[in-house]
């Protein structure tokens, strides 16, 4: 009987073998069910979107650093946003400062980080064929897609896109008559994160299957890297807090399109009253921020954990802390779901409730704390190889850690109130979760670079990219710390009216000059990206020493990711320079029984274990399949 299935086994496995060969152009590379084929479509248009969004923030930082400047040559894209004497359009800077945020948040840091890694690494680390389901998984990269093309579609409208802050506070939102930005524009805003939102369900979902059910032989929760887990998390916090931004755009559609009033009541527009009563512009703030502080480590998460891989391999030494680390990152996450009212301290809320969300935010240093601490201890007497990967994995931390040091005046209700929509804020999340997520992506993608292409990216570009990069965000944000103690408003089209203002042009000028010249340097990048692909010197099997799975797959794995059986774990993932080893690195799979010479004790007590881990049964999708 055995015989007779090993036979079966071997004809569904040539059959799958043939079905995959068979794919069209279209099946394998667009419309794919391929994890690492959907990974690759989440970084290009990250990547794109990006661009798009930095380039945003640099036309609105010209107009706050040199107003006086004509920005005539900038009339062939933009048209009549940029009138004839080269000024740019105030509505139209509103609409930049709006775009700028919800596709840096949303469509760069959420889907092109956590949407790039979480599809390509978690089958690879945790050793398994693929996704619980290509499918949805395939869907919910075209959801993010069309999300992506509605977005881009309202750049193009007439009345310009959507206007009201990436927050869209009511009533400027849910009244399409408010101004320019309130229109149309506004519609397909709230419809591509309708869509938007349906691909992050989706998306996390499939994480949270595939990492319970689909791990490997051997491949116990205490084994698992703290990529993983990072995914593991940001997947559980995306699936509680975005069905509520969900909910809070469905109703806002309502208030415009449906006569509602959610969050209308006793408003006037020209002297006109309008019928809406009973609703409140604060249920929106609410919604909106139950969803947008755990945002904030959905997109910052995945960064941690990219850097805790990163670190560890290019320290070669084991992650220091590691069950505090994964212990930082669950009491994060549910604290995450219970200071968002932290943004709201000026909405007039009860000072004892203020009080109260005040307490658990401070509170939330604490296991941020930890992880800079880890991070710190790792690198101590490591011997570090300063990779292009490994420089963003530091400058991760320097940002995570000087950026939470003014979490913490802010957390503080007294301070907040006075420094609430002024440019500390602006360089308080910018610095903590936008760039400090942003060294995280890049930090991944030099890393996992070979074994997304099979090619290596130029080491001296890398480098070059990241002294330009971390010395460029510096100079941008600390800057703007002063200006906001000094009382600088955020959004607003100029400064030049105001003498408070005026005599801190200089620093604004500043700014914006740091601010080109770190987004020219993101073309070292782009060209370090896209030229690698093609011209890139082929890559080692493991070309930078590492334990986990991945490293055991061909350099460029196929549907499938292993060739033959899938290994099995037998150890965690940062055995580096144990005394006693031949190599520096013990790969997950390595047994205990074949490393004597550097076990420990209580290592050695395992061995028994792996005639049983060996024999295991686990979940192979493909012969699931068939």
């Amino acid at each position: 009987m055995s015989a007779i299935e090993g036979m079966e086994a071997a004809v569904h496995h040539e059959e799958h073998a043939h079905h995959h060969e068979a794919q069209s152009f279209w099946q394998k590379y667009v419309f794919s069910e391929d994890h690492k084929v959907i990974a690759k479509q989440y970084l290009i248009t990250g990547i794109l979107w990006a661009v798009i969004g930095i380039s945003m923030s640099v036309v609105f930082r010209i107009q706050l650093g040199m107003p006086d400047s004509n920005l005539s040559w900038l009339r062939p894209l933009f048209g009549n946003w940029i009138s004839e004497t080269g000024k740019l359009d105030p509505n139209f800077y509103l609409a930049l400062v709006t775009m700028h945020g919800t596709i840096m948040v949303f469509f760069v840091l959420t889907a092109g980080l956590s949407g790039t890694f979480s599809n390509f690494l978690i089958p690879l680390q945790i050793g398994a064929r693929d996704m619980a389901s290509g499918f949805m998984n395939m869907l919910s990269y075209w959801f993010f897609f069309l999300a992506s093309v509605i977005m881009f579609a309202s750049l193009f409208l007439q009345t310009g896109p959507a206007a009201g802050g990436w927050v869209i506070y009511p009533p400027l939102s849910a009244l399409p008559q408010a101004h320019q930005g309130s229109g149309m524009g506004m519609t397909l805003w709230l419809v591509s994160m309708a869509f938007f939102i349906v691909s992050q369900l989706l998306g996390g979902i499939n994480y949270i299957t595939t990492v319970i059910n689909l791990r490997t032989r051997g491949m116990s929760f205490d084994r698992l890297p703290l990529t993983i887990w990072s995914f593991l998390i940001t997947a559980i916090l995306g699936l509680i807090s975005f069905p509520v931004l969900f909910s809070s755009v469905l109703l806002l559609i309502f208030d415009r399109h449906f006569g509602t009033s959610f969050y209308l009541s006793e408003i006037y527009i020209n002297g006109e009253a309008l019928p809406n009563v009973g609703g409140s512009p604060i249920l929106f703030q609410h919604l909106f921020w139950f969803l947008g502080h755990p945002e904030v480590y959905i997109v910052l998460l995945p960064g941690l954990g990219i850097t805790s891989e990163v670190i560890a391999t290019n320290a070669r030494k084991p992650i220091f802390g590691y069950r505090a680390m994964i212990a930082s990152m669950l009491g994060i996450a549910f604290l995450a779901f219970i200071v968002w009212a932290h943004h709201m301290f000026v909405t007039g809320m009860n000072p004892f409730l203020g009080s109260v969300f005040m307490f658990l935010t401070l509170i939330i240093a604490v296991p941020s704390a930890v992880k800079g601490f880890n991070y710190i201890t790792t690198l101590w007497k490591g011997n570090i190889v300063f990779t292009p990967g490994m420089l963003f994995a530091i400058g991760m931390v320097s940002l995570f850690v000087s950026g939470g040091l003014t979490g913490i005046i802010l957390g503080n209700s007294a301070l907040d109130i006075q420094l609430h929509d002024t440019y500390f804020v602006v360089a308080h999340f910018h610095l903590v979760m936008g760039a400090a997520s942003a060294f995280g992506l890049f930090a991944g993608v030099y890393h996992w670079f070979p074994k997304m292409f099979g090619k290596m990216m130029n080491r001296t570009l890398g480098q070059i990219h990241f002294w330009f990069t971390f010395i460029g965000i510096y100079l941008i944000f600390i800057p703007m710390h002063y200006v906001g103690i000094a009382g600088f408003p955020r959004r607003y089209y100029q400064f030049t009216s105001y003498d408070f203002t005026h005599k801190f042009m200089d620093m604004n000028m500043f700014i914006t000059v740091a601010a080109i010249l770190s987004f020219l340097a993101q073309f070292i990048f782009l060209y370090n990206f896209f030229s690698s692909i093609f011209r890139g010197k082929t890559a080692p099997q493991n070309p930078w020493r590492s334990n986990t799975l991945e490293w055991t797959t061909p350099i460029v794995p196929g549907h499938g990711n292993w060739e033959g059986e899938i290994p099995a774990v037998y150890r965690w993932s940062y055995d580096y320079s144990k005394p006693g080893a031949a190599e520096d690195f013990i790969p997950q799979n390595i047994p205990y029984s074949q490393t004597l010479e550097s076990n420990f004790p209580h290592e050695n007590e395992l061995i028994a274990t792996e005639e049983e881990i060996a024999a295991q049964n686990f979940n192979d999708q493909f012969n699931q399949a068939h």
